[in-house]
């Protein structure tokens, strides 16, 4: 059962406080997670990483197909690719293999240009970089969770949806519920 609640329900603001024993147990996983991931990155490197997630966490594929984690990891190893050839002086642009990977890494491509405006260079090496760490840290998650073929997208999902705003499309604020069993 689902009852609409204000955003001041008593009831909905403990439900905020206190989640269940499961819920914090997978937080914990998905915040080691990503802190291992960004383990050892400088400041302009985890705030890209934390860019291109942002972007992937976002992202609506066309033509209704569902971004799965080989997408993901396709699109980011071929990015990386790319500057890292770049990074040497070769303007090479790998391309995915798969349609839907290179469908997100052409849309990713303005997002990664965009930041790295004025990074020369050295922007170069740092893409390359947070884009192998995504494709690492996709990589063990569709490992550690082999059925689930949205493991590091459902990751992304459950970690980044703080930060999405009410009133953005799609963060209707007033449609708060309670879910009742």
């Amino acid at each position: 059962m689902e009852i609409r609640c204000p955003s001041d329900c008593p009831y909905l603001a403990t439900a905020r406080v206190h989640p269940a024993a499961v819920t914090v147990r997978q937080q914990q996983r998905d915040l080691a997670s990503l802190a291992h991931a960004v383990r050892d990155l400088s400041e302009r490197q985890a705030g890209l990483f934390f860019l291109i997630n942002g972007f992937l966490q976002q992202y609506n594929p066309p033509e209704l197909q569902p971004l799965v984690d080989v997408d993901v990891v396709e699109a980011v190893a071929a990015l990386a690719g790319t500057f890292e050839t770049a990074a040497r002086g070769v303007i090479y642009d790998h391309r995915p293999s798969a349609l839907p990977a290179d469908r997100l890494a052409t849309a990713l491509k303005p997002v990664i240009a965009e930041a790295g405006k004025h990074g020369g260079t050295s922007f170069d090496r740092d893409a390359a970089v947070v884009l192998r760490r995504i494709e690492e840290a996709a990589r063990e998650i569709m490992t550690a969770d082999a059925a689930n073929r949205r493991a590091y997208v459902d990751l992304l999902g459950r970690v980044l949806k703080e930060g999405r705003d009410p009133e953005a499309p799609g963060g209707d604020a007033s449609a708060q519920r309670l879910i009742v069993p």
